[in-house]
């Protein structure tokens, strides 16, 4: 069995172990599941060890990696040196990806796109983000993003483990093993991705719980009926019946428990019983049908549609208002290769408007003071065309420098940090790894990011690995 360390509580022995331990036996039992939805309540911390900022998160992932050059990070030097090589000064011999790395040229390319100010907070945006550019005062814009990911399957699994290599548990899961859950009838990691999207493809793995136990698995919200696979009874089987079958079943387990605790056992019983209570809460919360109009006209007209980019922001406020840890949403196609001026503006307005909407949305119902929203991607866009400069050109992937922004949580409102050179290449001020954006994230809630962990096969593990500072220029 493996053991929890950093936050060791009595919370990592099998409550049922101990209580058979006193001697209490089934009756024990009883006792235990009478005081289950206060326990279960807690993660391994028992509580956050430091007043926490924010009380949930909300990931609007980016999948493909969003054009910071087209979108967030102006550089008029591009667009003076339009066509020329990119100098070996600037490039100081980063290897390219495969895509471009055998181009016998690298042309800088100027974003085509307009940028002006925004708001009292002055924040530049391009015309490609017309409401994100109306809550300019209401977000902080990192600059100087960087990882060493150059591909998609490393630098998304980056991103969300905070390890290029697959296996690790997500960030929600983390965040689940660590605080638990404020709901006992929704999952603590809730995902949703974009309906109908093309480009790299989004794997379970990307919200598993690694080595973690599998009830910190990210469970995905689906934009049908059954919203969760497996969740409804089958035809026949009424919800009288079901109860009778878990309480058959649970008795068959505890007696079992009586012998040996058994934690992949747990999971069982504490999932089964979960599925039964969601049976009535996802219905619940999925249901749209009571959002008022004036709803659906800030968030957009797709936010009528299941499944789009706008209705699933819509549903992540309100898995948000019921105390969901964690809402992970992920919208592919920001992989702009080629064609680039036409595709990056159907992915914005796809997604801008439902983006700022969620802002505007959560404040006007006073939440996102302890609500903390990321925007972004696994990385960012080159300064010079992959394949010829024209019309049709493309960025290929560049690692070492990009843009988020963060809103809410206890983060600066109306602030730019970091900043990179005069050819967006590389990060001058203010550096942003992806570890030190995951400590962050986790000082907001309470948490020292150094002291969760978990040990797996002899060594104590955190989602920071052996790295990652909180940005404390950015909180308040």
């Amino acid at each position: 069995m493996n053991h929890c360390t950093g936050y060791e509580t009595s919370l990592g022995m099998s409550r049922r172990h101990f209580l058979s331990n006193l001697g209490m036996g089934l009756g024990g039992l009883a006792l235990s599941d009478m005081l289950t939805p206060q326990a279960l309540a807690q993660g391994i911390m028992g509580s956050p060890s430091f007043a926490p900022k924010a009380k949930r998160v909300i990931f609007l992932f980016q999948s493909g990696g969003p054009s910071q050059l087209d979108l967030f990070d102006h550089k008029p030097t591009l667009n003076e040196q339009h066509g020329k090589e990119l100098p070996d000064s600037v490039r100081k011999g980063q290897v390219l990806t495969g895509m471009s790395g055998n181009q016998s040229s690298l042309p800088l390319v100027g974003s085509p796109f307009k940028f002006k100010q925004h708001g009292q907070s002055g924040t530049v945006f391009s015309d490609l983000l017309p409401y994100t550019s109306k809550i300019a005062d209401d977000i902080c814009v990192i600059k100087s993003l960087n990882t060493e990911a150059i591909n998609h399957g490393p630098g998304v699994t980056m991103m969300q483990t905070g390890s290029q290599l697959a296996g690790r548990p997500s960030i929600g899961s983390w965040l689940s093993y660590g605080l638990g859950s404020d709901n006992q009838d929704l999952p603590d990691f809730v995902v949703m991705n974009t309906k109908n999207k093309g480009g790299q493809p989004l794997v379970s793995r990307l919200w598993g719980s690694g080595f973690l136990p599998g009830k910190h698995d990210g469970v995905r919200f689906r934009p049908d009926k059954n919203a969760v696979l497996y969740l409804n009874n089958p035809n026949g089987v009424s919800a009288s019946t079901r109860r009778k079958a878990l309480d058959a079943l649970n008795t068959i387990h505890h007696q079992q428990l009586e012998k040996t605790s058994d934690p992949v056992l747990e999971t069982r019983i504490a999932q089964y019983e979960m599925a039964f209570r969601m049976q009535t809460s996802v219905p619940e919360v999925t249901d749209l049908s009571k959002e008022t109009e004036a709803t659906f006209k800030l968030y957009g007209d797709d936010s009528k549609k299941p499944g789009t980019y706008a209705a699933n922001c819509l549903m992540a406020r309100r898995l948000a208002e019921r105390g969901v840890k964690f809402i992970q949403l992920y919208h592919q196609g920001w992989d702009q290769h080629g064609s680039l001026t036409k595709k990056i503006g159907v992915q914005c307005r796809e997604t801008d408007q439902a983006s700022a909407a969620l802002i505007t949305d959560l404040k006007q119902r006073g939440m996102l003071d302890d609500t903390l929203v990321i925007w972004g991607g696994e990385f960012g866009r080159t300064n010079y065309s992959q394949g010829p400069l024209g019309t049709n050109f493309g960025r290929d992937h560049h690692p070492r420098c990009f843009t988020m922004w963060m809103a809410g949580g206890g983060v600066k409102p109306g602030i730019t940090h970091g900043e990179t050179d005069d050819y967006g290449y590389n990060v001058v001020k203010d550096g942003v790894h992806i570890h030190d954006l995951h400590a962050t994230m986790m000082n907001q809630l309470g948490i020292d990011h150094e002291q969760l962990t978990y040990k797996y096969q002899g060594r104590h593990f955190r989602l920071t690995d052996v790295h990652g500072h909180v940005v404390k220029n950015i909180i308040s």
